[in-house]
């Protein structure tokens, strides 16, 4: 995987710098936030078992009777904790060169810990991270800080399950297959040289559908905010050399809604195809950074593809806007998702959130040309298929296309 940086090309993913923010703070802010991410990951085993333990102290408040009614409950318990080991092993694996992920920046806690080839960066215990995360207060307060983004490696987990095992194929085939079947239709390989065609995926995620479009033979480069998810789809991308590489347990923290145990501790091997192995024949490109921000050149792209993306927005007009001057004339964004807005209920957050119509309208009004407009799209995401809940999208699914003049 490629990746583009603010100057140049190099390998792995890197974070496109912010003219309009001073180098220096934002360095720090940036390592602040790896080192945040960092520590999550380190703390996803003792946080976990965290959980278990309170159950189990529970547990042992029962009357004697109730105890001897739940002595399979309380050996589901231990099979959880193995559980949670072993997502903890591939979660070590997934960290272990995630400084890759940063361009000309020692991401070290202590200077004299970077190796002389500067290509590993060692961790500290978590609680050292966690000081340097906070830069003041007690290491109880930002043990309560991890605690609260502990649940982002979780998503992690269950969006490898949704972009990289053969048993979220379902949910790509929603989502991904009538984005991949629209372009492929525009940009027909007979009228045109495809590894000409640029494609920008923003939230990227992963990286499975970067990695499909570029597997067609386009130029398509991911575009992603999320650390969580660039230090995941690093380690698939470049470091899964074969296939079913690893096993995880992303249902292994869902209590509610089970019809059995097993339902708790179904495995997920992934990647379902590598793409190390199997490279696309087109090129595939990784990106890091705000979206707002990194994009900026006016028509340059020939497609725009966004898949869960849009209403991860304060404002979604923004990010439409910068849709509609990034493209080129007669280029073409496909979208397919729900209309979550995800900033509506965040404390301290501003947001809109028009509706479809109103988002219609809006679109008109910067000079799209809808060549297609559909709503109802049963969509799926990161969902336990074996679990009593299940939920679905109606998502909208629109094909637009800037005028040539």
């Amino acid at each position: 995987m490629e990746s583009s940086s603010a100057s140049n090309n190099t390998a792995g993913t890197t974070i496109k710098d912010d003219p309009e923010t001073s180098v220096p703070e934002d360095m720090e802010e940036e390592r602040r936030n790896f080192f945040k991410i960092i520590a999550a990951f380190k703390y996803y085993r003792h946080s976990s078992f965290v959980e278990l333990v309170r159950k189990e102290t529970f547990l042992k408040t029962l009357p004697p009777a109730h105890q001897k009614m739940l002595s399979s409950y309380q050996e589901h318990l231990q099979n959880l904790k193995h559980c949670i080991d072993v997502n903890a092993q591939v979660i070590k694996q997934i960290i272990q060169d995630a400084n890759c992920l940063f361009q000309n920046a020692d991401h070290n806690i202590e200077p004299d810990l970077q190796p002389s080839d500067g290509l590993k960066l060692r961790y500290q215990d978590f609680q050292k991270v966690a000081r340097l995360v906070a830069g003041f207060g007690s290491v109880a307060y930002v043990m309560f800080i991890l605690y609260r983004i502990a649940s982002q490696v979780q998503i992690t987990m269950k969006q490898i399950f949704r972009d990289w095992s053969e048993q979220g194929k379902l949910e790509r085939d929603q989502c991904y297959t009538p984005i991949i079947d629209e372009i492929t239709k525009f940009f027909d390989p007979a009228k045109y040289d495809l590894s000409k065609v640029k494609i920008l995926v923003p939230g990227a995620g992963l990286g499975r559908l970067i990695y499909e479009l570029a597997c067609q033979g386009f130029y398509c480069e991911g575009n992603e905010f999320s650390l969580f998810m660039l230090i995941a789809s690093n380690f698939v991308l470049n470091r899964c050399v074969i296939a079913n590489q690893c096993t995880i347990y992303p249902w292994v923290h869902q209590f509610v809604n089970n019809l059995s145990q097993q339902s708790q501790l179904v495995p997920v091997t992934f990647p379902d195809v590598s793409p190390r192995k199997f490279p696309p024949k087109g090129t595939m490109n990784m990106v890091a950074g705000d979206f707002l921000q990194v994009y900026r050149d006016e028509d340059y792209w020939e497609c725009i593809a966004t898949c869960f993306f849009i209403d991860c927005a304060n404002n979604i007009i923004e990010f439409i806007e910068v849709i509609k001057k990034i493209l080129k004339p007669g280029g073409i964004w496909v979208n397919l998702g729900p209309l979550l807005y995800h900033f509506s209920d965040v404390p301290g957050e501003g947001s809109i959130e028009p509706t479809y119509e109103d988002l219609l309208e809006i679109i008109r009004s910067l000079g799209f040309i809808i060549l297609k407009n559909e709503t109802n799209v049963v969509t799926t995401y990161s969902q336990n298929p074996s679990s009593m809940h299940q939920s679905h999208y109606n998502s909208i699914y629109l094909v637009c296309q800037k005028p040539n003049n």
